[in-house]
């Protein structure tokens, strides 16, 4: 799961990357409201952690934006201030949640973990399924009916980026957004790399998903009869 930060504090921006990047979470960092509003439009993040008080766009104006724009990505507001009427104003437009700076690192991955089960795409205890595969996306294992084997990080994030779409087509475009991040140079070939790896773990597995090609538009997941 891709994560946005969107904090003006730098420190605690990093030490707070640095915490989900070891929980297995890919995340983006940027430090003001407006930089936060153009990458958060990008559509590419599964969760936004939003600073209230941020320069240039604060962060109930880059959430107002955002939910006016038909962006329904959960939201969870950090801020400073313990104030009723700055919780109030976020849940009235929109955010998922609301946590009060200084806050213990359980506190804060407990409320991640509980905005993106409201949002329906992951459970962390129970893993991902599609078909007759199950992906455990904290210990990296695909398996089927009890045969499994082991992923590496892009594989598990490109699998789980495709089941989570829900037999949409994925664009290698947003493949590349989503994995590496929408400034990145990796390349399309990259992209075909890691479907070919990952098709050839799920005939090993003996596997009836397969990731189909829809020839100049992207890939889908489908299962066989």
């Amino acid at each position: 799961m891709r994560i946005l930060i969107a904090e003006d504090e730098v420190h605690l921006a990093e030490a707070v990357s640095q915490i989900l990047k070891k929980n297995n979470y890919s995340v983006d960092m940027v430090h003001d409201g407006r930089s936060g509003l153009d990458y958060a439009q990008s559509g590419i993040y599964d969760l936004l952690l939003l600073d209230i008080m941020m320069p240039e766009m604060d962060g109930i104006s880059v959430l107002k934006a955002l939910r006016s724009e038909g962006n329904h990505t959960p939201v969870i507001l950090l801020t400073a201030k313990g104030e009723l009427s700055d919780k109030v104003s976020g849940l009235d437009y929109g955010a998922d949640d609301y946590i009060a700076k200084p806050f213990a690192t359980e506190e804060l991955l407990a409320r991640i973990r509980a905005a993106l089960r409201r949002k329906g795409e992951v459970i962390p205890e129970d893993g991902l399924r599609f078909g007759d595969i199950e992906l455990n996306t904290t210990q990296l294992k695909l398996s089927v009916q009890g045969k499994e084997i082991k992923l590496n990080l892009k594989e598990n994030e490109l699998l789980e980026l495709l089941i989570t779409r829900k037999q949409a087509i994925t664009s290698k475009e947003q493949i590349i957004e989503k994995l590496w991040g929408f400034d990145s140079d990796v390349e399309y070939n990259n992209v075909e790399v890691y479907i070919s790896f990952l098709r050839k773990k799920l005939t090993f597995l003996n596997s009836a998903v397969r990731i189909n090609t829809i020839r100049g538009v992207g890939y889908v997941l489908e299962v066989t009869s």
